[in-house]
């Protein structure tokens, strides 16, 4: 009994010591060396399991339910540019918006927050709307256009996940955020791949030149 006790105990502290660094977990799914950017939804289910919540301020209510929408209009972006050019990025990294949409549902979910999402290629947000608008449009010219629009995306992504980590310091919505940071840094790599395919030299578009190089070269 003393036995299966000491075990017991164990098997808790493990855990607790895994909880205590949720934060800094990379829940995105790999194969090998590389990853699609899709975050695993079990390990996503069991991290949040050890991290507690609190009352949210406004600004990490608003950060949510702007964010759902963000990753929304990547997916939806990406379905239709699919659609248009039957590029496998699209599809993949399409997939891969499905699980960060899914990842920011638990936490709205977590936190009683109603769910902002509508039909695809209708956004509750006015901002986000004209950027599906403006990007679709830019993305139906050429397929480098498409991968430009892709890259652009996820530029954008990155530097509003950052904007959003530090308006808060509650670790569970952290721990998403970082996971979906990790995965827009992994499609814009993607997408970049690609257009050197195309002959394309890539400019960045909103990041800042050492920022870019710096997730390129990770």
């Amino acid at each position: 009994m003393k036995g299966i006790f000491l075990c017991s105990l164990c098997l808790l502290l493990f855990a607790a010591s895994i909880w205590a660094n949720a934060s800094d977990q990379d829940l995105l799914i790999s194969d090998g060396e590389s990853s699609s950017g899709e975050v695993n939804e079990t390990a996503l289910v069991l991290a949040l399991a050890g991290e507690p919540s609190g009352e949210l301020t406004q600004e990490e209510v608003d950060g949510l339910l702007f964010m759902i929408e963000e990753e929304k209009l990547a997916g939806d972006v990406y379905s239709a540019l699919d659609e248009m050019w039957d590029m496998r990025v699209f599809e993949n990294i399409g997939r891969a918006e499905l699980t960060h949409q899914a990842a920011v549902k638990r936490l709205l979910d977590r936190y009683s927050l109603p769910d902002p999402r509508m039909g695809e290629g209708e956004f509750a947000n006015e901002t986000l709307q004209d950027l599906y608008n403006d990007l679709l449009a830019k993305g139906s010219v050429s397929v480098r256009d498409a991968l430009m629009a892709g890259a652009a995306i996820e530029e954008i992504d990155i530097l509003d996940l950052e904007e959003y980590m530090a308006q808060t310091d509650k670790e569970d919505i952290l721990l998403v955020y970082a996971n979906l940071l990790r995965g827009s840094e992994n499609h814009l790599q993607a997408f970049v791949n690609n257009m050197e395919k195309q002959r394309v030299e890539y400019t960045p578009q909103y990041l800042s030149e050492e920022e870019y190089r710096s997730i390129m070269e990770a």
